[in-house]
């Protein structure tokens, strides 16, 4: 079912003429090929960003590997193309296609994108366009795919509503089989007798009466279409149902048994250097602890757990099938899984004999992390990655990251006298209650760090002090506060750099105006999706890759799309008020935020009359 004939118009008029063209070849290791004429649907997971990026996405592994165990159904990927790419495939026509069989994504029964990165939404504008699919849902008709969107950035529904059928919310596993069974169903149901769908605007009307089908019968399934959001004094104060027989408030799609959910053990091995190349096995989903700052945290509960066996058994299948030489287990937390010494040294004993490395990224800093270097060995990963996230302890306590300095340093020497040689810290800076001190404690931490590498090897560590800029995103605690400004980011970071004193530390700051972009997309409203729109318009593409960003695009977008800056990112929401995303549910719920919020404001009243 390859489309060959579109396989050698890119071979002979395209390919030579753009960098890394093994990306958009297919043909890798373990994909899944299927005839079209042999299914029921075609589904296409999209990934909004690079091949390099995507094809390092361990969820697009699993929903991939998922739906193509089914005999009744085909999926296939496609991924952001380069600029360079682009040019190609407008100048010659070409539809932005799939990499199993060439198939335009306008020919797929559903187009599934995963919504990672708020600077990278227009490139979801690029492969609509480029894919010959309508850019806004109401300009579809049934001849079109459903566009269905999941991942984190569907936390803040709005910005991105216009562009999406469909936005999903939860775990993808049990939530894309459903949602790909039922629009088959529906849009069956409404196919004319001689096989085609209405055209123009009562086409347009046929795929509403559609779509509403799916709002009323998936909990899940936010269909923006069916929501009109209503503003007082430039912010939302109502999402106003426009049918009835849709949800006022949208729950995620939940697993129960994880570990009796199978884990894809036929990776796909890319042609290219990609991100992560190694076997990616997820040990736990959701976190013990529920820190203030974390989005993930809140999004991913309850938690749940695979057993060791099946984790073993799932990385060696995989092994065997791929050849990697690296296994990373993964997790928000990974030494909170309540198995983890037996489960690395289970893993140690399968895969050290076969020359395969163990990584164990997302470590928390406990009393745990003093003999955890031991446990995991450096024989080839020198480095170790922390994330302390603040320097101090009594600023832990305000954001309810429960680890001590005492642990994280110990935890150090044991690593340098184990044989690792350099430590990477994450921090944030800009935080609810910051302090000058807090800024002094981040390079003081380094350095003391660096300082203990001497103590244990005879010479100063290696440490990386890498800091990123506090966003408040929905479903925290912290979603009322306002972000910093960009005087208050530059000076920070200027400030750290100037305190550095050891040769061997380093501090790294993320960009100031993609952190402040950031805010602005996560924290907007549905009129948000114009400025998107014109950026995109005006050439953002690629925009999480710093050498093709714009700045100055983006805030020319934004005050062209009439977006109040100040009030949308830097002025607190007060308790009460209505959130743009409000209406997307999660455990425990507004309830909670609520009360955490007011024990926030409570630790900082404390912390700000204890300097």
């Amino acid at each position: 079912m390859i489309n060959h004939q579109r396989l050698e118009l890119l071979q002979r008029k395209v390919l030579a003429k753009v960098q890394t063209p093994a990306q958009y070849v297919g043909g890798e290791r373990n994909i899944v090929v299927k005839d079209h004429r042999e299914v029921r649907g075609k589904l296409c997971l999209g990934f909004p960003d690079a091949y390099t990026i995507g094809m390092s996405h361990h969820g697009l592994q699993v929903l991939y590997s998922l739906m193509n165990r089914r005999s009744d159904w085909a999926a296939e990927r496609v991924f952001c193309p380069w600029p360079d790419m682009e040019a190609q495939l407008r100048e010659h026509q070409i539809p932005l296609y799939s990499l199993e069989t060439f198939t335009a994504l306008s020919e797929f029964d559903l187009l599934g994108l995963s919504l990672q990165y708020e600077i990278s939404s227009p490139n979801v504008l690029t492969m609509l366009d480029l894919g010959g699919i309508p850019l806004h849902s109401t300009d579809r008709t049934l001849r079109d795919p459903l566009v269905v969107a999941g991942g984190p950035c569907c936390q803040n529904p709005e910005p991105m509503a216009d562009f999406f059928d469909v936005m999903v919310f939860g775990d993808g596993e049990p939530a894309l089989p459903e949602l790909c069974d039922l629009w088959l169903d529906v849009r069956e149901r409404r196919r004319a007798a001689d096989g085609g769908y209405l055209e123009g605007e009562a086409g347009r009307r046929q795929r509403e009466e559609a779509v509403f089908e799916v709002a009323q019968r998936l909990e899940y399934a936010y269909v923006p279409r069916f929501y009109s959001p209503e503003y007082q004094n430039d912010r939302v104060v109502a999402l106003n149902r426009t049918r009835s027989g849709v949800p006022a408030t949208i729950a995620p799609s939940v697993i129960r048994d994880l570990d009796g959910m199978r884990l894809p053990t036929r990776p796909i091995v890319p042609y290219v250097e990609c991100v992560h190349d190694r076997i990616a096995i997820e040990i736990m989903r959701g976190c013990p602890h529920l820190c203030r700052f974390c989005q993930s945290t809140a999004i991913k509960r309850p938690l749940r757990i695979r057993e060791v066996d099946t984790i073993v058994d799932a990385a060696l299948e995989s092994y065997e099938n791929s050849g990697f030489n690296e296994i990373s287990i993964l997790s928000l937390s990974s030494s909170d899984y309540p198995h983890f010494e037996p489960l690395v040294r289970r893993l140690h004993e399968v895969f050290k004999p076969l020359g395969v490395n163990i990584s164990v990224p997302s470590l928390r800093v406990n009393d745990q992390l003093r003999s955890l270097p031991q446990l995991l060995g450096s024989e080839r990963r020198r480095s170790l990655t922390l994330a302390p996230e603040v320097a101090r302890d009594d600023m832990r306590e305000q954001i309810r990251k429960k680890i001590k300095n005492e642990d994280l340093i110990e935890g150090c020497r044991s690593a340098f006298a184990n044989g690792f040689d350099s430590v990477k810290l994450y921090f944030m800076c800009g935080l609810p209650g910051e302090r000058q001190v807090d800024l002094e404690g981040i390079v003081d931490l380094a350095e003391a760090i660096a300082t203990v590498g001497k103590e244990t090897t005879g010479r100063y560590a290696r440490v990386t002090a890498s800091v990123s800029n506090f966003v408040p995103k929905a479903h925290t605690p912290y979603q009322w506060n306002a972000m910093q400004r960009r005087e208050y980011f530059r000076w920070a970071h200027q400030f750290m750099r100037d305190r550095r004193r050891i040769r061997s530390v380093s501090v790294k700051c993320h960009d100031v105006e993609t952190s402040l972009l950031e805010g602005v997309l996560s924290r907007g409203d549905r009129r948000t999706g114009r400025a998107i729109e014109l950026a995109w318009q005006r050439g953002a593409r690629m925009d999480g890759w710093t050498e093709h960003l714009d700045p100055q695009r983006w805030w020319q977008a934004v005050a062209d799309a009439g977006i109040d800056v100040e009030r949308q990112v830097h002025e607190p929401y007060q308790l009460m008020d209505k959130l743009p995303w409000d209406h997307v549910n999660v455990k425990y719920g507004r309830g909670y935020l609520e009360k955490e919020q007011e024990r926030a404001t409570v630790q900082l009243a404390d912390l700000a009359s204890a300097k």
